[in-house]
C-alpha cells in the first residue's frame, strides 16, 4: 500500500511541478485518502488482531495556502518543521526542490512509522540531517545567509557546542543512518528504496531527483508488476 501511495503522490508532484507550481508544504497531513472506505484484514490465523486496509489507494493532496508559482520571490520560509528542506533553514532561496526533499522525509516516515527529523530547532534539525545523511557540503554552508550564519562555526556545523542542551544531543545521537533506518523495516527492494531516498535527500537542491526523475527510479519501474 505504502509503494501505491507513493506511486500517485509523485506523480501528483509532477502534475503540480508541470504546471510551474510548487506546493511548499507537502506532508501526511495534507495527503489523504479519497475513500473512507476499509476493510478489516486479520494479522493472525485464529483472527485475535486485525488490521484496517483502505479499499482504495487513491490520494488527492490538500492545502494549497502556501503553494507558489516558480517565478515568484523565494527568500521566506516553508514547509512544516520536519519536512523542511536544507536550503530553507540555510536561506539560500528554494524551488521545485524543497518539495521533493519532502517527499523524502514523508517516504521515510511511512517505512518506520516515525518522522525522520523530530525536532524544534534550526541547528538540531541540522546537525540531525548530518546524523542520517553525512556531513554538510561546505559549499553550501559557506552561502547561508545572516539568519544562519550562527548556526556555523569554521566552515562547519556548530555542533554539538552551540546545542541547548544534553537531551538535544542525545536526540541527535540516538538516530541512525539513512540506510540503516530503511533496513530496519523494508523486508525486500531495500536497496531500491535506500538509493531512491539518496537522490531524494540529497543536501544540494539541483542535484535532487526531479519528480519525472524519481517515478523512473528502479524502485517503482522493478516492483509496478507486482501491484
Amino acid at each position: 500500500m505504502y509503494y501505491i501511495i507513493l506511486v500517485n503522490r509523485t506523480r501528483m508532484a509532477i502534475v503540480m511541478h508541470d504546471l510551474h507550481l510548487i506546493h511548499t508544504d507537502l506532508k501526511p497531513e495534507n495527503i489523504l485518502f479519497v475513500s473512507p472506505e476499509y476493510i478489516r484484514v486479520s494479522e493472525y490465523k485464529d483472527g485475535s488482531c486485525s488490521k484496517r486496509l483502505p479499499k482504495s489507494s487513491a490520494i488527492k493532496l490538500i492545502d494549497f495556502g502556501s503553494a507558489t508559482y516558480d517565478r515568484k520571490d523565494h527568500t521566506y520560509i516553508v514547509s512544516t518543521r520536519h519536512y523542511r528542506a536544507p536550503e530553507v533553514i540555510l536561506g539560500l532561496g528554494w524551488s521545485y526542490p524543497c518539495d521533493i526533499w519532502s517527499i523524502g522525509c514523508i517516504l521515510v516516515e511511512l517505512c518506520s512509522g516515525e518522522a525522520l527529523f523530530q525536532t524544534h530547532e534550526n541547528l538540531e534539525h541540522m546537525a540531525m540531517m548530518e546524523r542520517v545523511l553525512g556531513p554538510f557540503p561546505q559549499h553550501l554552508l559557506k552561502r547561508a545567509d545572516r539568519h544562519a550564519e550562527k548556526y556555523i562555526r569554521k566552515g562547519r556545523l556548530n555542533w554539538p557546542a552551540g546545542a541547548t542542551s544534553r537531551e538535544s544531543i542525545k536526540a541527535v545521537q540516538k538516530l541512525l543512518r539513512l540506510q540503516n533506518i530503511v533496513m530496519q523495516h523494508v523486508d525486500h527492494s531495500a536497496g531500491d528504496v535506500i538509493d531512491l531516498l539518496q537522490g531524494l535527500l540529497r543536501y544540494e537542491p539541483s542535484e535532487r531527483l526531479t519528480a519525472h526523475e524519481a517515478l523512473r527510479h528502479p524502485f517503482f519501474t522493478k516492483n509496478q508488476h507486482r501491484y
